[in-house]
């Protein structure tokens, strides 16, 4: 919808911080969180008096949204709806922890607008929650998912890491299975990145990570697998059932606008692309950092190329008044013999190979 932009909304805080997490999340009081919604609710307002667009998803990320509580959540929403033109048809879509969201009345969420849950359970398998610091079993996922399930919401995605130390093809298959059995529409399946000023970065050399060949082979046995249970890939790290993709998501990498609300949360605004800084002193007292023009050619390719229909021809051309270079078409084939691109006569796309591969390629297409 050319009319329509997406919400994102930041909530900063998590019971426990777990040892690989580099976002920007806290530990709190529920005095704070009360107060943290105030200056969220102060801060829709504002920017829904210069927004003349539908709002057409709104996704609620953390840190852990679920950790608010049910009210606090519906209070947001409300205030989201009142402020905004919200489309009837809007993906409404709240990230839980598998630990707090055992204490969310879904019932109460689903009437008030919810319709699509993304749960953080990482793994099915104890001993790897263990190692990646999570608070919950997979017992509590599953449970999640039943309540949810039971309250109407049947747009529910499941987070599942790969390359976690330990992890076997054997435990890999067993969350996959969890995932499939518990009957989920989506399911987010990425690998474990080491990130700096974590935990995990400090005593990497104690993990007994695999190896990027173990790695590379366990995301490709993800996508064999959840293929064969009816989990499409349509981007790099995401599956779905037909019809059950992330629209927000799925906005993003299509270039489209969308409003980021909350400390460390991105903007792409009338052009512009921003974000606020990374602490809730920064988000309160508006400390934007200004991160440039959005929608070039460059990152219109960077992003196209991330979703499994690759960059369409036309709809460049549509957009940029221009076809593809033809340098780049001559530079993706060398790929294709490689086995990492597929080219048509409508798009170039990845294949699952070509994805583990995709960030030195694009940059290769790129700057040519």
């Amino acid at each position: 919808m050319a009319n329509s932009i997406g919400l994102y909304i930041h909530i900063p805080f998590c019971k426990s911080k777990c040892p690989y997490c580099d976002f920007y999340s806290k530990r709190a009081t529920e005095n704070d969180y009360s107060e943290y919604v105030k200056i969220l609710l102060d801060k829709l307002l504002f920017y829904s008096k210069n927004c003349n667009q539908t709002v057409n998803t709104i996704y609620f990320g953390g840190g852990t949204p679920s950790i608010l509580g049910t009210d606090r959540l519906c209070k947001i929403l409300s205030a989201v709806k009142n402020h905004f033109t919200v489309s009837t048809e809007a993906e409404i879509t709240l990230e839980a922890n598998p630990d707090s969201g055992k204490k969310l009345d879904f019932n109460k969420l689903y009437s008030e607008g919810f319709n699509r849950l993304s749960i953080g359970m990482q793994s099915a398998v104890e001993k790897e929650l263990k190692t990646l610091g999570r608070i919950h079993s997979a017992n509590d996922a599953k449970q999640t998912i039943l309540s949810a399930k039971n309250a109407g919401f049947n747009n529910i995605s499941l987070d599942l890491m790969l390359g976690i130390p330990h992890q076997t093809y054997e435990s890999l298959q067993k969350s996959i299975q969890f995932c499939s059995d518990c009957e989920v529409t989506h399911i987010s399946s990425y690998i474990l990145k080491i990130e700096e000023n974590t935990p995990f970065y400090k005593m990497q050399e104690k993990l007994a990570l695999p190896n990027e060949d173990t790695q590379a082979d366990f995301y490709l046995k993800a996508v064999e697998l959840l293929d064969k249970l009816g989990y499409k890939q349509y981007e790099i790290s995401n599956f779905a059932k037909k019809g059950f993709e992330s629209r927000h998501n799925t906005n993003y990498w299509k270039c489209g606008e969308y409003i980021g609300i909350g400390p460390s949360a991105h903007s792409f605004y009338k052009g512009k692309r921003f974000y606020y800084g990374r602490s809730i002193e920064d988000f309160k007292n508006d400390v934007i950092i200004d991160d440039g023009i959005g929608g070039t050619e460059e990152e219109y390719i960077m992003l196209s190329l991330r979703l499994k229909s690759g960059l369409n021809f036309n709809e460049y051309k549509n957009k940029f008044n221009k076809p593809i270079s033809d340098k780049l078409i001559k530079k993706a084939k060398l790929y294709q013999k490689s086995g990492y691109m597929e080219i048509d006569n409508d798009k170039i796309s990845f294949t699952p190979e070509g994805f583990l591969v995709s960030n030195h390629i694009i940059s290769e297409l790129i700057y040519l």
